[in-house]
């Protein structure tokens, strides 16, 4: 009998063929368990990093609601147009060239280098030949320090709002945010010499808040106060238009700032990270209370009166001093940081008002003279830290920021002025400016 061929043996023959040719070799493509952890890791930090730079991008609208707040009526619309266009304006310039100044390859550690617009992003080879080193996306980095740019910025339109020409500023947050901003920065946070030195500041008690602070100084020095505001020695408050708004600004501000402080940590993917992100969050938080219930008390204790504006200052104080080191303390240190610098906040704002510095907001005081607080307490609460180094960091960030503001300020003063005429600032700079009326329903026909 003729044998029955075993096509049986062929198909199984083929199964294997095809199983050693295609899905042994896919199935070896899979990363390693290593390699995976990584990816894993890179994408949590990346994700952590853009909601963080989502939050404070945020604050550009605390910004917005605060000023627009305290300032009168019909300067709103001005305010306005200033917050959203700076916004705008950082962050273009802080792409076209302010980025690479501040974290490209430097001459040296007080001389940044110079490059134009932003890189690729890391591969998957960049990030698992980095030793661990490269733990997030360089876009997701670029977004978390644009938003830092314009708060920056955003300091400087609050204490010269009322008088100044909208373009003038704007042309002013040009300078500021491509070059002013990024140079102070390259020195601490690109790997310069305060860094080197030991200089402390987490995320941007001097970086950010100081600098920003020195140049509406200095803005406001060439400026000049308001008109009706001091009127024989004496001085004459100017009340803000809408309390409301501002304290809703605040909040914002607030929320914000979790992101803004919490983000600095840049990473969230191990047990101790997540541990420093909390203890960040709550630190912040604390310091916030605090200076918002000193600075309340302080007002009760020196007007007679409950004075929401200097509550809500309190509470940027507490914020802006716990800014420079909100790790290193536990919550009850940060919450007497915070206070301290609520009450630092409206001994500050009353202080300038008898030099006649006028700052509607209290922007100087709030981020200026609190923030130079909290680098000084960053000294006491961190065991690395040196006063020696705080004092300089202090010293180089505002003689910096300073000098090249008072430099760029003279300049457009002497060429196109920086001031709105009396007639104009008397009709308010909205109609001006803007050419629009922020509540036209009040205005009289």
């Amino acid at each position: 009998m003729k044998k029955k061929k075993n096509y049986g043996r062929y198909w199984g023959g083929a199964v294997c063929l095809l199983i050693t040719g295609f899905v042994v070799p896919a199935f070896a493509k899979e990363p390693k368990l290593g390699e995976t952890v990584v990816q894993l890791s890179y994408s949590l930090d990346t994700f952590y990093l853009l909601m963080s730079g989502a939050l404070v991008m945020w604050m550009a609208a605390g910004f917005t609601m605060l000023e627009s707040g305290l300032v009168r009526a019909k300067n709103t619309v001005e305010i306005l147009t200033k917050n959203v266009a700076l916004y705008a304006i950082a962050c273009v310039l802080y792409m076209l060239i302010g980025y690479n100044i501040m974290y490209g390859d430097g001459v040296n550690s007080l001389v940044p280098g110079i490059g134009f617009l932003l890189g690729g992003d890391n591969s998957l080879a960049d990030v698992l030949n980095s030793g661990g080193k490269t733990t997030y996306s360089n876009m997701s980095d670029f977004f978390f320090q644009v938003v830092f740019v314009a708060t920056a910025m955003s300091i400087v339109s609050g204490a010269v709002a009322e008088r100044m020409k909208l373009w003038v500023f704007l042309l002013f947050a040009v300078v500021m945010t491509g070059v002013i901003y990024p140079v102070q920065g390259y020195w601490k946070w690109g790997g310069g010499f305060l860094d080197a030195l030991g200089f402390l500041d987490f995320a941007g008690s001097g970086v950010v808040h100081l600098c920003g602070a020195s140049a509406a100084l200095s803005g406001v020095l060439f400026l000049g106060a308001r008109r009706g505001k001091y009127v024989n020695g004496r001085i004459k408050p100017i009340p803000g238009s809408n309390l409301p708004m501002a304290t809703l600004g605040t909040f914002i501000l607030w929320f914000g700032w979790f992101g803004f402080n919490g983000g600095s940590e840049l990473k969230v993917s191990t047990v101790e990270a997540a541990n420093h992100v909390a203890l960040v969050f709550v630190n912040t938080n604390m310091a916030a209370a605090g200076g918002l219930i000193s600075a309340l008390l302080l007002a009760r204790f020196w007007f007679g009166k409950a004075d929401l504006t200097m509550a809500l200052n309190g509470a940027l104080a507490g914020l802006v001093a716990i800014t420079a080191e909100p790790l290193a303390p536990g919550p009850f240190s940060a919450t007497m940081v915070g206070c301290i610098g609520g009450l630092i906040v409206v001994g500050a704002i009353i202080f300038l008002d008898k030099l006649k510095l006028d700052d509607p907001v209290g922007a100087i005081s709030v981020h200026g003279v609190v923030g130079i607080w909290g680098l000084l307490a960053a000294a006491f609460t961190n065991h690395e830290g040196s006063l020696i180094a705080q004092l300089t960091g202090i010293a180089v960030i505002f003689c910096w920021s300073f000098v090249t503001s008072s430099i760029v300020w003279l300049a457009i003063k002497a060429t196109t002025g920086i001031r709105v005429d009396e007639e104009e600032e008397l009709e308010g700079v909205d109609v001006v400016e803007c050419g629009l009326a922020a509540y036209p329903e009040f205005t009289k026909d």
